[in-house]
């Protein structure tokens, strides 16, 4: 028998067995919001890591926001 690649990943398959059934609406907001700030939470985690690893200061931040950083190839 031929395997077929499967097309979802791994937690999109976990969450349709976890809410295979109808949310209402503000259930669907806060499940929103949950997913929402976990991504945010691992977002600012990988930032910070950065911001560590750099030994950035605010000033550096603030040099960056105004410079043109692009590179063109």
């Amino acid at each position: 028998m031929q395997s077929i690649n499967q097309p979802l990943s791994n937690t999109q398959l976990e969450i349709l067995k976890a809410f295979s059934y109808n949310l209402s609406n503000q259930e669907l907001v806060e499940f929103k919001e949950t997913i929402a700030t976990y991504f945010a939470k691992r977002a600012i985690q990988a930032a910070n890591k950065v911001w560590d690893e750099k030994n950035w200061t605010d000033t550096d931040v603030d040099e960056m926001l105004t410079t043109k950083m692009r590179k063109w190839k």
